[in-house]
């Protein structure tokens, strides 16, 4: 039965939304580990219900920077084309692995980007967000924004991207989260792609490899003798249309944001959930 006790999740989805969106990780990244902490569920309904919420925030945030032109599909297939199928074997997987070492390792794995991003020398705020092609790199893109905003960047390392996306998409098939974090590091940190298009075609990645892997999850519920739906949908209920309006909220904030400030917040904010995980993990032992 859908009961209205999580209506504080509504004001809660906003604020996690617009971060998730305005940095491209995961807004199931947050939701998770608070579903567990804060509200005592089972781990499984709350990977399940975190990746349900986030597909709904993603693709409201997918509409905005396809609006704004920041989506380059071309990139975003490249890396989709590894990460749907490895986030459907990551959903089986879950059924085997204990979630409490994943998380583990997932923690440890984002204090280790952090480090990374917080280390980073970036050009100053006030440069041009166009970044022009290396003569020796390859392959080359081109994005033109709807403002009229021309970047040009280069994927140099293909095959890591392909290798980092993998386990991106093993992580969130499993835990949750894991792509957004590991797109950032490869789009932003990586590969210096402009931080509005980073994000813009990482939001189009996760949106759809999430949406693969939440199908994964509902299916397993449903082969559960006592499914847990009436607890998703009363939580659905208030942190969809709180992800909704987050979304958009996030996608405008994200074209304001320096890149240089934008990593370093997602080195700080890595720690942060990084340490929440492995907390989180702690915490259920003792």
């Amino acid at each position: 039965m859908m009961s209205l006790d999580y209506w504080f999740m509504f004001p809660v989805a906003i604020g996690i939304a617009t971060v998730a969106m305005a940095s491209g990780v995961e807004g199931a990244t947050f939701f998770t580990p608070l579903f567990i902490l804060g509200l005592n569920l089972p781990t499984d309904v709350a990977i399940g219900t975190g990746l349900m919420t986030e597909v709904f925030g993603f693709t409201s945030g997918l509409f905005a920077y396809g609006y704004q032109g920041l989506i380059d599909f071309k990139l975003g297939k490249m890396l989709l084309a590894v990460t749907i199928p490895v986030a459907l074997l990551g959903t089986v997987f879950a059924q085997w692995i204990p979630g409490d070492v994943l998380k583990i390792v997932l923690g440890l794995g984002l204090l280790v980007l952090a480090v990374s991003f917080l280390r980073s020398d970036h050009t100053s705020a006030g440069e041009s967000p166009v970044l022009m092609p290396s003569p020796v790199s390859f392959p080359s893109f081109t994005l033109t924004s709807r403002r009229g905003d021309v970047f040009h960047y280069s994927i140099t390392r293909p095959r890591e991207g392909r290798i980092l996306a993998s386990i991106g998409a093993l992580c969130l098939g499993m835990v949750s989260t894991g792509l957004g974090q590991l797109n950032g590091f490869f789009l932003l940190q990586r590969s210096r792609v402009p931080s509005p298009v980073a994000i813009g075609t990482s939001v189009f990645i996760v949106a759809i490899t999430a949406l693969i892997a939440s199908v994964g999850h509902m299916v397993q519920f449903a082969q559960q003798e006592n499914p847990p739906f009436g607890t998703i949908l009363s939580l659905i209920s208030f942190t969809v249309p709180g992800v909704l309006l987050g979304a958009q909220l996030g996608s405008r904030l994200a074209i304001r944001l320096p890149q240089h400030i934008l990593e370093r917040s997602m080195g700080l904010l890595f720690i942060v959930v990084g340490l929440l995980l492995i907390l989180e993990n702690f915490l259920r032992s003792s």
